[in-house]
């Protein structure tokens, strides 16, 4: 059975990766219309997120890519940054 939830009652969720990385706490929803386009996601201390990106304060992740809403978020994994492969790949 599909449960409602506002999107009020996600903000300080934490957020899971499928592999079970703790990824950051959500800060805020984007919206778009009337549908939630993506998520902000703050890096906090001792996560997956503040590892990978440093003095970076966080990431938006579209909303395509969270798998699960309940008592945490489950994202996909391919949401995670890539450590310098992007700039690896320009050279």
């Amino acid at each position: 059975m599909l449960k409602m939830k506002k999107v009020t009652e996600a903000y300080d969720l934490k957020v899971f990766t499928d592999n079970g990385d703790y990824f950051g706490d959500i800060e805020d929803a984007i919206v778009a219309g009337n549908k939630v386009f993506g998520w902000k996601i703050r890096a906090s201390k001792n996560s997956f997120l503040s590892k990978v990106l440093g003095s970076a304060k966080g990431v938006i992740v579209p909303h395509q890519l969270v798998k699960s809403i309940g008592d945490v978020f489950i994202i996909s994994k391919s949401a995670v940054p890539s450590t310098g492969s992007a700039e690896e790949a320009e050279e």
